[in-house]
């Protein structure tokens, strides 16, 4: 019988986990994350979830001569932002691999 309860503790336990690993993943979404390049003339917005939401570029950095440029600062400016974006990721969701408590493993 002491078993059972020891087995009922932990699936509130990893029930509890689950809604808080749930609610870290929705507020994770929420963020933006900013990556530059080009000292901030091209800017990439994406969120938490590694969703491109914004492409900004300085009209100064437009150049109809040199467009291979511009693509550099724009892949170099996502890249900025999706490295940002997982390393939020790893912090939020690394929380809940490195502190599990479960009885019995």
């Amino acid at each position: 019988m002491r078993g059972m309860g020891n087995m009922q503790g932990m699936m509130k336990q990893m029930q509890k986990m689950q809604k808080k690993m749930a609610q870290a993943q929705e507020e994770l979404g929420e963020k933006r994350i900013e990556g530059t390049a080009g000292g901030g003339m091209v800017k990439v917005i994406v969120s938490g979830h590694k969703e491109v939401l914004e492409v900004q570029i300085d009209e100064e950095v437009v150049d109809p001569e040199d467009i291979e440029m511009l693509q550099d600062l724009v892949l170099a400016a996502t890249n900025d932002a999706l490295k940002q974006a997982e390393e939020l990721s790893s912090q939020t969701m690394g929380q809940f691999t490195k502190g599990l408590n479960l009885p019995g493993f």
